[in-house]
């Protein structure tokens, strides 16, 4: 794996790596239908420059759990959105999906006419004992963008933690990265700390963290 450190390049000495692997995931999924909206194609990482969009009208987005015959379509949505050295090679990806705590949340889109829905993004969270939820990947086809996924993805990995009480949610973003900045900035999510040369081609990353508890406080309909 070359250069990479666990977790898009996390150093093997952070607190929010748990190897305890168990494919059990907890929460029941959502179905929501979406306006168009800012999307991305990015996760904690680098991004790659999103392909033209082909989802240009509203489609209906489903929330579901992962379900072990996607893991091809994961990661193929991977190694779409991140370059070598970013992009998690198929044993990576199972890994994090196993991780006891983890929860892996499936996005499916169906346009008006299509007979089955297409996996369009995913994202990976798990949670330590200490309460501390934590992003391990976004990700989202650019060809699926302006619907909004990423966000419903981000709102339902934080409804299942604030469900096993955790209290903070972090994830961490390339310095570089303006556009994942930007989306996390947007959803409430402030910069602790940096921490250099976190990646694997020496860029820093920002660990960026939001209160799950005073969210909640604030928006009372999102537990």
């Amino acid at each position: 794996m070359g250069q990479r450190r666990g977790i898009r390049g996390r150093h093997p000495a952070s607190p929010y790596v748990l190897l305890e692997k168990n494919p059990a995931s907890p929460c029941a999924a959502a179905d929501l239908t979406n306006d168009i909206g800012s999307g991305m194609c990015f996760q904690p990482g680098q991004r790659r420059a999103s392909s033209q969009g082909r989802y240009n009208t509203p489609v209906r987005i489903t929330l579901r759990d992962f379900r072990p015959d996607d893991l091809e379509r994961l990661w193929s949505i991977d190694q779409q959105c991140f370059p070598e050295g970013i992009a998690y090679s198929r044993a990576e990806l199972t890994a994090y999906i196993q991780l006891r705590t983890a929860c892996t949340i499936v996005a499916e889109g169906r346009r008006g006419g299509e007979p089955v829905p297409e996996i369009l993004g995913f994202l990976i969270a798990h949670h330590s004992r200490r309460g501390v939820g934590h992003i391990i990947t976004i990700d989202v086809l650019g060809e699926a963008r302006r619907q909004k996924i990423g966000s419903l993805l981000l709102a339902e990995a934080e409804r299942r933690l604030r469900a096993v009480s955790c209290h903070c949610l972090v994830l961490e973003t390339a310095v570089d990265n303006s556009a994942a900045l930007a989306f996390y900035k947007r959803h409430q999510y402030f910069v602790i700390r940096t921490v250099p040369h976190y990646y694997s081609n020496g860029v820093d990353a920002l660990v960026l963290q939001k209160d799950l508890q005073k969210d909640l406080l604030s928006h009372p309909q999102a537990g």
